[in-house]
């Protein structure tokens, strides 16, 4: 059986057997499988696979994105050169933030530096030393201040407990959509960086 979609013509394969519901599956090939019982008619498999239209399309474009994104990832990959370039301009922008931000919060603080790191964003030590990483400068700049903002909090609340989350909201009332983008996006963001 096959139908047009606005993706491509897709083959649909139908599997009857002697079980007592309809179901549907896309594989890693994006072949769509439907498993049907024997007793349902060719027309009433060719209604379920039209209602389910739109949903096969969203998955298989789902999938294919992913695909292509992974098979972009290794052809994205920075050089040393361009790691030493995101540190440069960090360390020239994050400190003007971060000199900004420490008085609406009324905190301050110590050194600033600037790392290549594949697991955290930022971090604040117990002297109020900052850490923050390069790779935030491929980040939007509303999400660089969200991190700088968080780190500085840290000053006040050394946890994530309900009152340092308040300290955020003060500041950046729309944090939760900022903290989403970096959660949605931020691991892409790290696999760009070289292994050792």
């Amino acid at each position: 059986m096959r139908r047009e979609n606005s993706l491509e013509v897709q083959d649909i394969r139908v599997i009857r057997s002697g079980r007592k519901t309809v179901s549907l599956q896309i594989d890693k090939d994006l072949k769509v499988t439907v498993r049907a019982p024997y007793r349902m008619s060719d027309a009433a498999v060719r209604k379920f696979i039209e209602e389910k239209s739109d949903w096969i399309e969203k998955h298989i474009r789902k999938m294919q994105e992913r695909r292509e994104e992974y098979e972009a990832e290794p052809g994205e990959l920075l050089t040393v050169e361009e790691l030493r370039e995101l540190a440069r301009k960090a360390a020239e922008y994050i400190p003007g933030r971060v000199a900004c931000y420490a008085p609406l919060i009324g905190v301050s603080y110590g050194r600033i530096t600037i790392r290549n790191q594949r697991s955290r964003w930022g971090s604040c030590s117990s002297r109020g030393n900052l850490n923050f990483n390069c790779l935030l400068m491929l980040a939007p700049p509303e999400i660089i201040d969200y991190v700088i903002v968080h780190e500085l909090c840290h000053r006040r609340e050394m946890n994530h407990s309900p009152l340092f989350w308040q300290e955020v909201e003060r500041v950046l009332p729309d944090y939760k959509r900022r903290r989403k983008w970096l959660k949605d996006n931020g691991e892409r963001i790290m696999r760009r960086m070289l292994a050792d």
